[in-house]
């Protein structure tokens, strides 16, 4: 992360965000570094989409492509207004976007429980719009789900690690939840981005266990919301 970027905590409106462009303007490795799967697509049939915000994306996306069932990985910008920004544009926190990593896996394989295990586990979810070092709305925590099974399973677990946090002396969740539909398309980040601590071992990560454990085999299935049709953003 270049420290002094995304200072910003107080989200724009869409009138006042940057204006963006129609396109991307880089090209990125169709292909992911580490697990040689499709960046970008066609994924396997079945294939289950969820989205996380959890602050530096570089050590978000290796937690997440070393887990069982993950099919592939991506760091990118979600949440905001800007279309196609880049990187120094979401940094400044006039895009609106975070910094996201949009997970592909295989339901079979393993849950939207299980991913948002290692999620509520491994960043400090009370704390808006900061993660560490990195200050500002484009390191805000968020889950973006695209299937009711994930959008309860991110309010189970939610609720579940907030009591975790009370046992544990902590404060309230400040973690956005919402559809990935409303949240609004995922825009790659440059090349650079992609597999960041597999080509560069040594580089910067604050994320980690925080100590805490999220319980998990907690979404009954009677507390499922209604079945509809959520397809995953493009």
């Amino acid at each position: 992360m270049v420290f002094g970027f995304g200072k910003k905590t107080q989200m724009p409106t869409r009138d006042d965000a940057l204006s963006g462009r129609p396109e991307r303007t880089y090209s990125v490795n169709p292909t992911h570094v580490v697990l040689g799967t499709p960046l970008e697509g066609p994924w396997p049939e079945g294939s289950q989409v969820l989205y996380l915000g959890m602050g530096c994306f570089w050590g978000v996306e290796r937690i997440f492509w070393k887990l069982p069932g993950v099919i592939v990985t991506a760091a990118g910008y979600m949440g905001g207004y800007t279309p196609n920004p880049t990187y120094q544009e979401t940094c400044t926190g006039l895009t609106g976007h975070a910094e996201a990593v949009r997970v592909v896996y295989d339901p079979t394989r393993t849950s939207a429980e299980l991913l948002l295990k290692a999620f509520w586990e491994n960043h400090d979810p009370t704390t808006a719009n900061r993660q560490g070092n990195d200050v500002g709305t484009a390191y805000r925590s968020f889950i973006y789900w695209t299937t009711p099974e994930q959008e309860a399973a991110a309010n189970a677990t939610r609720e579940a690690f907030q009591q975790v946090l009370h046992d544990n002396g902590h404060g309230e969740i400040a973690t956005e939840i919402r559809s990935a539909d409303e949240a609004g398309p995922f825009y790659l980040a440059e090349d650079y981005h992609q597999g960041y601590l597999h080509k560069n071992p040594g580089g910067y990560c604050n994320h980690g266990p925080n100590g805490m454990t999220c319980p998990v085999g907690i979404v009954r299935q009677d507390q499922l919301p209604a079945q509809q049709d959520i397809a995953p953003p493009a």
